[in-house]
């Protein structure tokens, strides 16, 4: 395929590596967006996804008439309704909510703290539930957020526990929960342990955050073994074989 010269390197690797460029164009945009940066310019978003401001308008248009994205009264863009309406189709999908949302307000009531539940998904860790506590200063975090695989408790989880584990967390498998010290953010501690359904399968990190000076290094184990204790419920529930977390659980209690 010949280069257009009124096209951006951009347009023109979207084209090259196949697939319709117009649909993969509006997915760059709607990927511009985060939970850091929930409004953006259209300025912004070009830089972001290195297409042109005309190209981002028309493709905008549409995505606004879907539902995908809305323009605020200052002219910048936000992510409109619609992916809450997919995400909770999302959520439906995997019949998981039943057994692990009941799990994670056990979690925060008992610890004070906001639990969550982390898969995998194309790369990278997506919070599926979450409970937060009642009380002010917590951490919120947002279902359907998207983080690094690469840092944090439960991204140590899923990367420890997938068929081709990462070989540096071999310490992580053998006593099933990991820990993280201001990984994401720097006031943040976090535990993490798996849950399991049929055949092994990894479904998810079972995962408990909360501000650092609360969550201290003395509550670290204690709180590993209520996630541990929930993750042997969940397990069950999912048809998995919770025999290596409830020995895991037995060596914390003594």
């Amino acid at each position: 395929m010949k280069s257009d010269p009124d096209k951006n390197p951009a347009e023109q690797t979207s084209q090259s590596e196949g697939g319709v460029a117009a649909v993969d164009r509006a997915f760059a945009i709607l990927g511009a967006f985060n939970i850091d940066h929930e409004y953006l310019s259209l300025a912004e978003i070009a830089r972001r996804t290195g297409l042109y401001k005309s190209t981002i308008l028309r493709l905008i248009a549409s995505l606004e008439k879907a539902g995908f994205v809305r323009r605020s009264s200052d002219g910048n863009y936000s992510v409109g309704p619609e992916p809450l309406r997919l995400s909770q189709l999302y959520q439906a999908s995997f019949r998981l909510r039943d057994v692990i949302h009941p799990l994670l307000e056990s979690i925060t009531e008992e610890s004070g703290e906001t639990s969550s539940f982390y898969v995998l998904e194309n790369g990278s860790r997506v919070v599926l539930f979450r409970v937060e506590p009642k009380r002010a200063v917590r951490v919120s975090v947002l279902e359907g957020a998207r983080f690094a695989l690469h840092s944090g408790a439960s991204g140590k989880i899923l990367r420890a526990f997938l068929r081709h584990a990462d070989p540096a967390l071999a310490e992580v498998r053998e006593r099933f929960w990991a820990c993280s010290f201001g990984e994401r953010d720097p006031d943040t501690t976090a535990v993490s342990v798996p849950v399991f359904a049929m055949g092994g399968e990894l479904k998810g990190a079972l995962t408990l955050s909360g501000p650092s000076d609360r969550l201290v290094k003395d509550r670290i184990e204690h709180a590993a073994a209520v996630l541990l204790r929930n993750a042997v419920i969940a397990t069950s529930a999912l048809g998995g074989n919770s025999a290596e977390l409830r020995a895991a659980l037995e060596r914390l209690s003594l």
